[in-house]
């Protein structure tokens, strides 16, 4: 397969719970030392079914925060007159002391009270939003990340793990990325397939997966991106998901196959295992989609 470019498989689908990760963790024990990239920052989970050993562990830091440096604040209140976002607290006023502080969770970092101040007494460093880590598991390398509680700039950190994904796969000769992607269609699901070579949505036979798989078809088509569609515990609901493949197809899609209901996947998920490091019928299923995206050409 390595033809000396790498290839980027981006695991997708249009919310949470269609069974994406399941799906993602088995492909990458099927492709065997590929590189694997958790891009879902905001919940990451794939690390609960591959294990990974962490052997590097990076800050991340995005954005900015005021800091009011007490002993240097004259307590003018000029800050709290033009922050529009509620973000300077006053206390002490009682005792005829006034102290101005900054509320983290308030503050936007939009800095203008750093640039009004006139007695320059508030800091803006930037901030540490969570953390990177590069893993080894029985697949392959992984590169993954968690962003701290309530942190922002999720889309910057999903585009930071897949460049060093992708740096980790040029550099050891991989030639495959498997990216287990945000659900949804946001900033970090933009983030993780502008680019990819290909994107596999996961979708489930119900009227909302219909509607987010076209959500996620539109979002593909936009940048331009090869989709194959995949429709999980397919046999809960026949017509529908044939409804499913249909609209995929006239919307330029690639049917990959579908995967039936099976207890065995919740299983497989107790025991810390992928779904086709059992045997069952929904890993029998998974091999075939494998088959069909061709990427071991």
């Amino acid at each position: 397969m390595n033809n000396g470019k790498v290839k980027e498989l981006v695991v997708i689908s249009g919310k949470g719970g269609t069974g994406k990760t399941s799906l993602a963790a088995s492909l990458a024990v099927l492709a065997q030392n590929a590189v694997i990239a958790d891009c879902d920052v905001d919940a990451a989970d794939l690390h609960l079914i591959l294990k990974p050993s962490v052997m590097e562990r990076h800050e991340f830091k995005s954005g900015n925060a005021a800091v009011i440096r007490p002993d240097d604040c004259t307590g003018c209140g000029l800050c709290r007159e033009l922050c529009r976002f509620g973000g300077v607290t006053l206390s002490g006023a009682e005792t005829g002391q006034p102290a101005h502080r900054i509320d983290p969770v308030a503050c936007e970092g939009c800095g203008v009270c750093v640039h009004f101040c006139p007695a320059g007494a508030i800091d803006f460093p930037e901030q540490i939003c969570g953390s990177w880590m590069i893993s080894e598991t029985r697949c392959g390398p992984m590169v993954h990340a968690q962003l701290g509680v309530a942190a922002e700039n999720s889309g910057k950190l999903v585009t930071l793990v897949r460049q060093e994904a992708r740096r980790i796969a040029t550099e050891s000769g991989h030639s495959l990325v498997i990216v287990d992607g945000p659900p949804g269609i946001g900033c970090p699901v933009i983030a993780s397939l502008s680019g990819a070579s290909m994107v596999l949505a996961v979708t489930e036979p119900t009227v909302s997966g219909e509607h987010d798989l076209e959500r996620v078809l539109s979002l593909a088509r936009h940048f331009g991106v090869p989709v194959s569609v995949c429709v999980n515990k397919w046999d809960l609901n026949p017509d529908m998901t044939r409804r499913i493949e249909a609209h995929a197809r006239r919307g330029g899609a690639h049917t990959a196959g579908r995967i039936r209901y099976d207890r065995s996947v919740t299983l497989a998920q107790i025991e810390e295992r992928s779904v086709v490091e059992t045997e069952s019928d929904a890993g029998r299923d998974i091999r075939e989609i494998w088959k069909q995206l061709h990427l071991e050409e």
